[in-house]
């Protein structure tokens, strides 16, 4: 197992545990994942770990902006 699936398991299980958590040393406090991870937990606890389980698992934080991608010609 490498230090990459170690670091995702980590995150999960702090995901679990307060969602935020979890999402903000993925993404860091500013950025609308830890934002919508928060106010689901603060809402209601079960739908922020399954958003913050999802974010961490599903989305990649270093993805291209669609604003930045180049329009096809």
């Amino acid at each position: 197992m490498g230090s990459g699936h170690c670091c995702t398991f980590f995150e999960i299980l702090l995901a679990i545990v307060l969602p935020p958590l979890g999402v903000f040393l993925r993404y860091g406090c500013c950025s609308c994942e830890f934002l919508i991870a928060l106010l689901l937990t603060i809402l209601g606890y079960i739908p922020g770990i399954i958003y913050a389980v999802y974010v961490i698992v599903a989305v990649q934080p270093d993805r291209p902006s669609r604003d930045l991608e180049e329009p096809l010609a």
